[in-house]
């Protein structure tokens, strides 16, 4: 079924270290913050800020554009970093790899230096609009359409669900190009083309402190070198970045899972029933013990699936599928048992893990629903 993997990851010392600086900066400037964000439900450009200042924003990208050049695994050990206190924070360095990687792949030479060194930077932001309000899990359904006309492309429609709405200073677009064949091209879309607008903002359940929603386009023209890769080949640009970038989605649902867990964990030493901590009753120590059990499991395949992708490995997209299902399955399962090692204060927005189990469930959800991952799965081992 499987061909025998005899390649082992190794975690370089300064990746520990560099996770080391972010861990601290996690818990020094995200974690006070972390709450706020999540009821006001507003997007922090302050943490944006110090992500840039400490070249944290420049993991995706390599030395060239400006970047730390230090691949898919250190990026995701960060991301894992920072959502250990928010999945939200941990967002805004996802989608730095996830609108930026499509131009790292098919983007001209040109594209590149134009766009990649202000991300790499801070200063500009991506978003990745591939999904529409009946063209989620299926790309065949899009509606948004780009025509050519002399040297420029029309574009008309709407995306749904895309993160960074309102944020980014451009926007990766897919739209058909030929009805007939079913035919999609990828776009650069900046955010001042006249046409280009700001839809609907969704109130969701969890990373609140991220805008989603619903960008606009009409009669958006955009020039011929914002044509990223082949024009009919979109669709194998937006499966080649989600093949990769859904490994962020795995990240982050580790990072929640181990933050839920270290919460957990520190609680039940403290809280006292029937004269004593309950962590010294067996049905408290056998779930804190099975949760960090499962995130040990799901961190390990994370980290495998990563190393996988930095080598280019034939198999990197079964396993990067694997490592998304089972780390957000995992995120899901552990949130949901450190509220109830909590009980009624795991209810209430004073304590952390009701926030961590909404934040979780969109890891189940987004980067492709995990029943398409099974699909994906399911089709290697024919």
């Amino acid at each position: 079924m499987q061909d025998t993997l005899t390649d082992i990851y190794t975690i370089p010392q300064e990746h520990i270290d560099f996770c080391a600086t972010i861990k601290q900066i996690a818990q020094e400037k995200i974690a006070p913050r972390s709450a706020e964000i999540d009821e006001k439900a507003e997007y922090p450009w302050d943490i944006r800020k110090v992500l840039a200042e400490q070249d944290i924003l420049g993991l995706p990208f390599p030395p060239e554009h400006g970047g730390t050049g230090t691949g898919t695994l250190m990026l995701n050990m960060a991301v894992e970093e920072i959502a250990k206190v928010d999945a939200a924070c941990a967002l805004i360095l996802m989608v730095q790899e996830l609108g930026t990687l499509p131009i790292q792949l098919f983007g001209s030479e040109e594209m590149k230096a134009r766009l990649l060194p202000k991300c790499a930077s801070g200063e500009w932001s991506p978003a990745f609009a591939l999904s529409e309000p009946e063209a989620g899990s299926d790309p065949a359904g899009m509606q948004t359409t780009a025509v050519k006309d002399g040297e420029e492309w029309v574009i008309n429609g709407a995306k749904n669900w895309i993160t960074n709405l309102g944020v980014a200073d451009f926007y990766v677009t897919f739209a058909v190009t030929d009805r007939e064949s079913k035919r999609i091209t990828a776009f650069v879309v900046e955010a001042d083309r006249p046409g280009f607008s700001v839809g609907k903002l969704e109130h969701k359940l969890g990373i609140r402190a991220s805008p989603t929603g619903q960008p606009i386009f009409e009669d958006v023209r955009v020039p011929q070198e914002n044509v990223i890769g082949e024009v009919g080949r979109g669709l194998r640009v937006a499966l080649a970045t989600l093949e990769r970038t859904r490994l962020g989605a795995a990240a982050q649902a580790v990072g929640i899972a181990q933050g839920a867990t270290d919460y957990a964990v520190a609680y039940a030493r403290e809280r006292r029933q029937f004269g004593k901590a309950i962590n010294e009753f067996q049905g408290i120590q056998f779930k804190l013990a099975d949760m960090e059990t499962r995130t040990a499991a799901a961190r390990e395949l994370l980290y495998k699936a990563c190393a996988m992708a930095d080598q280019g490995h034939p198999q990197r997209a079964k396993y990067s599928s694997m490592a998304k299902v089972f780390c957000s399955d995992t995120a899901m399962a552990v949130t949901v048992e450190a509220v109830q090692v909590l009980g009624g204060y795991g209810y209430v927005k004073e304590y952390p893990v009701e926030r961590m189990m909404r934040d979780a469930k969109i890891t189940q959800i987004y980067e492709g629903t995990n029943e398409i991952q099974r699909l994906v799965i399911a089709r290697t081992l024919k």
